[in-house]
């Protein structure tokens, strides 16, 4: 067994930092079973594929929501949905305040702002609230604007390409099997046919999901595998945080080294991919973040996040200096 795994690695050195082919599904799972004195050998060679084929620069976005709760959907882990009994309720953001949002954002030295909206998908009010704020933000300050507003039209994606969205987020969420027992108001392949009219229209793909709502490990590698095939530009990686009142409110908090082990294979299904820390690493990883930059990680979410709390934007600029990891240009992002 232990030379078996030792392959593993050795294989993925070849294959994937000097060759920059990704790992198949069951190279992921053989990684993703590597044993715990394993652990920090797989999170080096992620950390060296991640130099090699992305470099030293980091991107940094913050978030914000225009649109929270009272979603029509039933995705068991997000307490924006109408039809559990979590604490959050319908609200809509002003466009003054989503400008301020934005110029603030600007301030952390982030270069990407992404606009988010707690819907199946936007109706006409809701484009026009995007087009509105599209054109403010752009007045007020120089970012990088993206959205995620749930499953569109090709209309929709039409329109957003004309507003000059840079990119445009979507998760799949957790891999095609396991996605019935996250989702039952909507399907994988609905979320999957936005995806590809998005990049059909010329729009950045971003697209990730949640780690550690009772996927199995099969199911782990599978999901990053199918992102492999899906090849987006950006991979969210969130780590479940559960919310009273949802379906996974009582699931246990995913351990630190089964996320570090998940970061580290996904950056070598995805080895050119921007990799990002998003939802739910404060409580999974805490002052473990640090290894997490240093096995794949190249984009972080700075403060709070669309109904849970963050770290301060400080606190995560402090630790990239302290890595000596610059933060992207926004010149390079446009």
């Amino acid at each position: 067994m232990t030379e078996l795994l030792t392959d593993v690695l050795e294989v993925a050195r070849d294959q994937v930092l000097h060759r920059g082919v990704g790992l198949t599904e069951q190279q992921a799972l053989a990684c993703l079973r590597l044993p715990d004195d394993r652990l920090p050998e797989l999170l080096q060679l992620a950390h060296e594929v991640r130099m090699r084929h992305c470099g030293p620069e980091v991107e940094v976005e913050g978030i914000v929501s225009l649109k929270t709760g009272g979603c029509v959907e039933d995705c068991h882990f997000c307490s924006q949905s109408g039809l559990f009994s979590s604490p959050v309720r319908a609200a809509w953001l002003d466009i003054p305040s989503l400008v301020r949002a934005a110029v603030e954002t600007r301030a952390t030295g982030a270069t990407e702002f992404c606009i988010v909206a707690a819907v199946r998908g936007p109706d006409e009010r809701l484009m026009r609230q995007i087009a509105e704020g599209v054109a403010a933000i752009r007045a007020a300050v120089d970012i990088s604007i993206a959205c995620s507003l749930g499953m569109l039209t090709q209309a929709q994606v039409d329109e957003l390409s004309a507003l000059g969205v840079h990119r445009y987020n979507h998760n799949l969420e957790t891999a095609r099997s396991h996605f019935p027992q996250v989702v039952t108001t909507h399907t994988w392949q609905e979320r999957w046919q936005t995806l590809q009219m998005v990049r059909e229209a010329g729009m950045e793909v971003c697209c990730g999901g949640i780690l550690g709502m009772g996927e199995t490990l099969e199911q782990r590698a599978e999901f990053a595998a199918q992102l492999a095939v899906l090849d987006p530009d950006e991979v969210p990686l969130n780590f479940l945080n559960p919310r009273p009142g949802t379906p996974f409110g009582d699931l246990p908090v995913m351990s630190a080294d089964e996320a570090l082990r998940a970061v580290a294979v996904f950056r070598l299904a995805l080895p050119r991919t921007i990799l990002r820390f998003a939802g739910g690493r404060e409580i999974t990883l805490g002052d473990l973040a640090r290894d997490g930059m240093l096995g794949g990680i190249n984009a972080v979410i700075v403060g709070n996040y669309l109904t849970t709390l963050g770290r301060p934007a400080t606190e995560d600029l402090d630790m990239l200096r302290e890595l000596s990891m610059p933060i992207k240009a926004l010149s390079q992002t446009l």
